[in-house]
């Protein structure tokens, strides 16, 4: 299943009425035998005064500025993560991700397949992919540089770039072949990239993405996400709050944390002082003390499903259902 801030938009066989106010067009094209297709076209966002408080999916800190994503193509911008601007976007089809690997270059993916880029810190973007045809939603966004990235996400979606996603194309593992939703990629200390998914998925690769085998589980149902832990470390966490530890990802010495919660997570970071932050299902915030072997458990005001969150300004910055949500920590 997916977590609830990358669940899919089904549309095929959709009318167009429909296709339209899900951010589709639908238009014709001659092929060059003639004969006519429907080909489907992505309609740009809309500037909304509510956006900052509705249904955003992910949020980062590109060193220069504070971006989130999220429902109908939405990005907001912030200098201060209190006041927040709304830039126009090609896409109005749902994104559930964004990464900046310098502040300048960031990419978002989402429903329909999309992928979008902007080269100037979030304030316009291009659109690089857009399949709906697939049927499938991208669910996480890596890049290593400017140039190398990849994006994950349902039923195995897995595409790399070389070119700072001038093309993209398929990447051919044998980790694909279950297709599992992949709902997560994410890049330890030690340079190691972590995949993390459905069904206890669990996939590494030491050189960069080129190659990739799978590790063992210690849990049988969905991953959401991953932070990393120490050189070698990782932080998973899943379904009915199950969060598991390790010291190096490649020994496969898993430690299940008693979180007291069966709260769904859906995101997490690490705060400069080293606590892990985990946020989730109605509003549910897990704050690690100790190395993890002390999880504090807050909620936050809205009591809204949370989907991913930031350290920023000496309090947790999170987005969700309910838009934009501050967290302050106990010391």
């Amino acid at each position: 299943m997916y977590r609830s801030r990358r669940a899919t938009a089904w549309i095929g066989g959709i009318a167009a009425g429909v296709l339209l106010g899900c951010g589709l067009a639908l238009g014709q094209g001659e092929t060059g035998d003639g004969t006519v297709e429907t080909v489907v076209k992505s309609l740009p966002s809309e500037i909304m005064p509510m956006t900052p408080r509705s249904l955003l999916l992910d949020i980062v800190n590109t060193g220069r500025h504070l971006i989130a994503v999220g429902d109908r193509g939405a990005v907001i911008v912030s200098n201060d993560g209190r006041q927040w601007a709304q830039v126009q976007t090609p896409t109005r089809s749902a994104l559930t991700a964004v990464h900046f690997p310098d502040p300048d270059h960031g990419w978002a993916v989402g429903h329909d397949a999309v992928i979008l880029h902007t080269a100037d810190g979030g304030r316009t973007w291009t659109l690089q992919n857009f399949e709906p045809e697939l049927e499938k939603p991208f669910l996480d966004v890596l890049f290593l540089d400017a140039q190398r990235g990849y994006a994950v996400g349902a039923y195995g979606l897995f595409y790399k770039t070389e070119d700072g996603g001038q093309t993209w194309s398929e990447v051919d593992t044998p980790i694909r072949e279950n297709e599992w939703h992949f709902n997560s990629i994410t890049r330890l200390n030690d340079g190691t990239l972590l995949i993390a998914g459905e069904n206890g998925t669990l996939a590494t690769s030491t050189d960069g993405g080129v190659t990739w085998a799978a590790q063992p589980s210690p849990y049988e149902s969905s991953f959401f996400g991953a932070t990393a832990r120490g050189e070698k470390g990782a932080v998973i966490f899943g379904l009915r709050g199950n969060v598991f530890v390790t010291d190096d990802i490649h020994g496969g010495q898993w430690h299940k944390v008693d979180t007291g919660s069966v709260a769904s997570m859906f995101g997490g970071t690490q705060l400069e002082d080293g606590r892990v932050v985990l946020v989730g299902l109605n509003g549910n915030i897990m704050v690690s003390e100790n190395g993890l072997e002390r999880v504090e458990l807050l909620r936050s005001n809205a009591g809204t499903p949370l989907s991913a969150a930031i350290g920023f300004g000496g309090e947790v910055i999170a987005v969700g259902e309910s838009g934009v949500q501050h967290i302050a920590l106990n010391r």
